[in-house]
């Protein structure tokens, strides 16, 4: 079943151009192991690019669209035991369990390396192995950090493409022996001499593992988006929020990596402010990253500088300064169409990969939410006929579009700009019908990180519990931190901490928005969309002193008065409605956060655990 193992350096075909001695030893230890029949080194080049989709349709993995309809554009369709990340499947392997904090799953790293050396023992047999360097942050910023990820499956390799700066001006920066994140990747799914391929190759057995100490990432059994894509969430996110704390416990200044999108926001004035903003699933964190002002916010101008996840470092003026680690979006596709983004829908129109959406009858892709009406028929995600009347979805709840953030139409000017863009304000959000106000600033630091640290989401009909049900998801980042949560909570304090002491004006505020409040119809009270720029411009008023706002139990919220109402007709009463505060609800709500500070005891810091009495104490009073 196995191939012989391959021989040495010579066999491997290093490119002349490529220096970097530890690198190529470790890509010829990592083809010892997986025995795969070939390697390729990945040059980034738009030939290769449109070679190994060629290749990829003609093995069935991927379906060429109608060039007239989208042009240079596929279609993949995987497996359906292959369609999400999995968590329960996910580990972060530190030291100690303690470490990786109780929100992961741990297991001692000596035994997940014998666990994983057992399943990549000849697990690339009968495939190729490509090299895939990319730099998560433009090339050659002091934000930015390279990765190389070995993978068997040349899906990887052109969505990284459009995921990552990838290719060979990659190894220019790293050199000889810069540091790079090595990440290991497998379908698992060996082929025998003679045996032939399936479409989408996957094993019903899988792992995403991390190990923070070397900064390794191996992922085993899955072709599919963050379990496959390994500079996203396993690295962008897990690895690199872990990187970022350890800076600081060694000495260093310290910074984030965080699960948030980042726009620019310009006033008719020309006076511009950077937001980063953290939203969990369904909260609709892309459609507020791509945001179109109403109509009557004349001359306002908002820019994406990343719909996903931030980098954000301190900076020579002590400002917090963020970068997008990515340069595409891997969007979820089901929802999105003109009226709810319309941007997002101008990006995809060309050079765009799809996974999981259906197959019109013309050569094009649609999914649920896509148009009013569903076409008459088409072909499903896994390959069937279907029809308006079938009982199945024709796209997968969680089929994706892959495409450059170049063809954003408002692309913010500095996306790519190495030394970032300074951060005014965070926002966090989720949904919530009821007890957190439309908008909220934190009073000071310590209160904005507590509000982050216990923001929740109700359950949608799309996740896994009963619905309504408030899933605490901190920071937006429960799935995604890479080492214990309570440290992490630190991390933000002392960050702040820092900061205000050096410079306090640089401080950015905290503000906490929920756009789901509903009234006693149980309809949405608040229009969101483009008219969330109402709440933002608030913000930023705020941000220069310039706006008005009442005080309440947890900060400062806006009166009727302190908002733009031109063209948006909603009543004093409605407003009230979704600021309100109701002091029962909120006594029962803390009573809640006890359930999650319990879990995080070890490590809790004492500022939040002292907040959250002090606001027991306003609530009794």
């Amino acid at each position: 079943m196995n191939q012989p193992v391959m021989g040495g350096v010579a066999a491997l075909n290093v490119p002349a151009y490529i220096k970097h001695q530890r690198l190529i030893n470790w890509v010829a230890e990592i083809a010892a192991l997986a025995k795969p029949e070939r390697i390729h080194w990945c040059d980034g080049s738009q030939e290769e690019y449109e070679r190994l989709c060629a290749e990829m349709v003609a093995a069935g993995t991927m379906k060429k669209l109608n060039p007239a309809k989208r042009p240079n554009s596929y279609l993949a369709c995987s497996d359906p035991n292959d369609v999400a990340r999995v968590e329960d499947r996910t580990f972060i392997c530190a030291d100690t369990p303690d470490e990786a904090g109780p929100t992961n799953n741990w297991i001692e790293p000596a035994e997940m390396r014998a666990t994983l050396h057992g399943l990549f023992d000849g697990c690339m047999a009968g495939r190729t192995l490509y090299v895939v360097p990319f730099s998560m942050g433009p090339l050659g910023s002091p934000i930015a950090h390279i990765g190389v990820e070995l993978s068997d499956s040349p899906y990887v390799a052109v969505n990284m493409r459009i995921m990552t700066r990838m290719g060979q001006a990659v190894y220019d920066v790293l050199g000889a022996d810069g540091d790079f994140v090595p990440c290991v990747h497998s379908v698992g799914a060996p082929l025998r001499p003679g045996q032939a391929d399936v479409a989408w190759p996957c094993n019903g057995t899988k792992y995403i593992v991390h190990f923070p100490q070397s900064r390794e990432i191996w992922s085993y059994g899955s072709g599919y988006g963050g379990n496959a894509l390994l500079g996203k969430k396993c690295f962008a996110l897990r690895i690199a929020s872990n990187m970022g704390f350890q800076e600081a416990q060694q000495g260093g200044t310290g910074w984030f990596a965080e699960h948030m999108l980042i726009l620019g926001v310009e006033s008719p004035e020309g006076k511009k402010h950077y937001i980063a903003a953290a939203f969990p699933s369904a909260c609709g964190k892309t459609n507020f990253a791509m945001l179109i002002p109403p109509a009557s916010f004349t001359g306002w101008k908002v820019t994406t500088v990343g719909d996903d996840i931030a980098w954000i470092k301190p900076g020579p003026d002590g400002r917090l300064y963020a970068i997008n680690p990515e340069a595409g979006y891997f969007g979820v596709a089901p929802g999105t169409n003109e009226q709810t983004n319309y941007n997002c829908m101008a990006s995809m129109r060309e050079n765009t990969i799809f996974t999981n959406v259906a197959l019109t009858d013309d050569g094009d892709v649609w999914w649920e939410g896509l148009t009013r009406e569903a076409p008459a028929h088409l072909i499903d995600w896994q390959g069937k006929d279907w029809t308006p009347a079938s009982s199945t979805k024709a796209a997968h709840p969680n089929a994706r579009f892959t495409v450059s953030a170049t063809q954003n139409p408002v692309l913010d000017s500095a996306w790519d700009d190495p030394a970032g863009v300074p951060i005014s304000a965070f926002i966090f959000g989720g949904r919530r019908s009821n007890t957190v106000p439309l908008v909220t600033e934190a009073r000071t630091w310590v209160d904005g990180v507590y509000m982050a640290a216990t923001m929740g989401s109700e359950t949608t009909a799309a996740a896994a519990a009963a619905v309504g049900v408030v899933r605490r998801d901190p920071f937006a980042m429960l799935p995604f931190i890479g080492y214990n949560m309570s440290d992490y909570f630190q991390h933000w304090l002392d960050m702040g901490a820092k900061i205000g002491a050096h410079n306090p004006a640089a401080l950015p505020k905290i503000f906490c928005v929920n756009w789901f409040r509903t009234g006693a119809d149980g309809k949405f009270v608040w229009p969101g969309f483009g008219d969330n720029m109402r709440v933002l411009k608030w913000m930023l008023e705020r941000i220069d002193g310039t706006a008005g706002g009442v005080e309440h139990l947890f900060g400062t919220t806006p009166a009727f008065a302190d908002l733009n109402w031109d063209g948006l007709d909603l009543s004093r009463q409605q407003f009230e409605t979704i600021t309100s505060i109701d002091q029962a609800a909120w006594r029962e709500e803390i009573t809640l956060h006890d359930a999650l500070f319990d879990k995080l005891a070890h490590h809790l810091p004492p500022e939040l655990v002292a907040t959250k009495v002090a606001l027991q104490a306003r609530l009794a009073g």
